[in-house]
């Protein structure tokens, strides 16, 4: 499942102790300078699991963040000049000093995202290996040497870098999501503006701390705070400002299609990693065991709240109750409360809006003939942000949980006979990020794989996601490809360069 390992839980949580939030960064980092808002203007981060105020941190508007594109723009006139090596080099810095703080990082995830500690050093360890990634993949920049068609003609075909970009994250994954964008964007030789959510601003500018002490220069990495009523103005000038280059945005898909719009005024380019509404499918000749353990470990997953949680359990009818009794029982199982607790697994929801709409749609469920079999409420004794683990079944298409993206701990099972029919009812939505499902059936999974509508496939496997693997999702789940090898194309252009009149012998 997606625990870690016993033996380095418990060595990490005997090293566990939060630190004061005096610690921790609580000022904007524009051009290697802390700041605060011209206004003046603050907002506060509050840990989810206890309500409680952790830090406050300044509420930039958009003559704010101008400040910081121009940083950008400045910075970016030398960086761009540097050479693979040398920017290999500084995000390796970066990537040690990480390394060397994961237990401190992993502190920041918990407080402020409320994941349990084991999650917390998961996700740090995670979003680490993209620094280290794309440290390696800056000295892998490659071009193309065409062979012409003309004997006195060479082309040539260079990537070069787009230029400064501004990088929006959400809080789920608070350090993944930006080093996942921010590391490719520098091995490309790009410099960066990053809007961090505002539930998790603290590891954002813990970070850019981070790359100041790895030696990246002034204006290369900036990190601009806001708060929900200021975030729509800085989305805009990122997006309008002809001082940005690119985008990269992970969210929701209504706010990455106001962002594609906006984007439009510039002809900018836009890398999109929106919802999903993942389907888990699970064949009658899967083995069962291991269909619940990878459905606990996408369900379950930071409460629910990633964009390839599975959505939607879709069960075959020959094993539909078998696997009912056994995904109830394993949930029956978790552990919720506070995750800087020993033995937690399951922690709070982000934030109220949050809770209002799982609860919106499981009692929209239970109003219209669904099946509560587990949990279905609240869970009031850990906190006003904690939501029981929720299984549903006899769910029907006029049912708000078989069209949404839940985000959260709720297991929407419905079942089906054929195939063909599993396919079909997969396939039924705009959206195509992640699929999931469980067969023995060698056929079966090759013709499955192709015919899912999904950017990424789980073959027998419930955590998909990989630093060395293309990340993203096709229909309106996004455009692009983070990680990989591929992360490097939404921050480089490539320019075609053709030698005429060379001279043969």
């Amino acid at each position: 499942m997606f625990f870690l390992h016993t033996r380095t839980l418990r060595t990490s949580l005997k090293m566990y102790n939060y630190r004061h939030s005096s610690a921790w960064p609580s000022q904007a980092y524009i051009n290697g300078s802390w700041c605060n808002a011209k206004s003046g203007k603050t907002f506060n981060v509050i840990n989810p699991a206890t309500g409680e105020i952790i830090a406050t941190v300044p509420d930039l508007n958009a003559t704010d963040v101008q400040i910081a594109i121009n940083a950008a723009n400045i910075a970016f006139q030398s960086w761009k000049t540097t050479t693979a090596k040398e920017r290999s080099d500084l995000l390796r810095n970066w990537y040690n000093i990480l390394v060397k703080n994961k237990d401190y990082l992993a502190e920041i995830v918990t407080a402020e995202a409320g994941k349990p500690l084991q999650e917390s050093l998961g996700e740090v360890s995670y979003g680490n290996s993209f620094v280290e990634w794309f440290s390696e993949e800056a000295r892998r920049n490659y071009g193309e040497y065409v062979p012409s068609p003309i004997k006195s003609k060479e082309i040539l075909m260079i990537r070069q870098p787009l230029g400064p970009v501004g990088l929006i994250t959400p809080w789920n994954f608070p350090i993944a999501m930006i080093t996942r964008k921010a590391s490719a964007a520098l091995a490309a030789g790009c410099t960066c503006v990053i809007k961090p959510a505002e539930n998790t601003p603290i590891m954002a500018l813990v970070l850019a701390k981070f790359t100041q002490e790895a030696g990246i220069p002034n204006g290369v990495f900036n990190v601009v705070t806001a708060s929900r009523e200021n975030t729509p103005q800085i989305g805009q000038l990122l997006c309008e400002s002809p001082g940005i280059y690119g985008i990269s945005f992970t969210g929701s898909t209504e706010v990455g299609k106001l962002l594609y719009k906006q984007c439009s005024s510039t002809v900018k380019r836009i890398g999109l990693e929106l919802g999903g509404n993942a389907p888990f499918i699970v064949f009658d000749n899967a083995d069962l065991d291991k269909a619940v353990a990878g459905a606990m470990a996408s369900k379950f997953r930071n409460c629910g709240q990633t964009c390839v949680s599975a959505n939607r359990f879709l069960i075959q009818k020959q094993v539909y109750s078998k696997f009912i009794d056994k995904l109830m029982e394993a949930m029956k199982k978790l552990v919720m409360g506070n995750g800087k607790d020993c033995g937690i697994n399951l922690g709070p929801l982000i934030n109220i809006s949050q809770v209002e709409k799982v609860d919106r749609i499981v009692n929209d469920a239970k109003n219209k003939g669904a099946k509560i079999l587990v949990g279905g409420k609240q869970a009031m004794n850990y906190g006003e942000r904690f939501y029981e683990p929720t299984l549903i079944t006899d769910v029907k298409d006029n049912m708000a949980c078989y069209t949404e993206e839940i985000f959260g701990p709720v297991a929407v099972c419905i079942g089906f006979e054929s195939e063909e029919e599993g396919l079909k009812i997969a396939n039924n939505t705009n959206r195509g990020l992640a699929g999931y499902f469980y067969s023995n059936d060698l056929s079966q999974v090759w013709r499955v794989s192709k015919a899912l509508e999904v950017g990424m496939v789980g073959v027998n496997e419930g955590i998909i996601s990989s630093t060395e693997a293309a990340f993203g999702g096709v229909k309106e789940s996004g455009l692009g490809r983070e990680g990989s090898s591929h992360g490097l194309e939404d921050y480089t252009e490539i320019k075609y360069i053709c030698f005429g009149n060379i001279q043969q012998n």
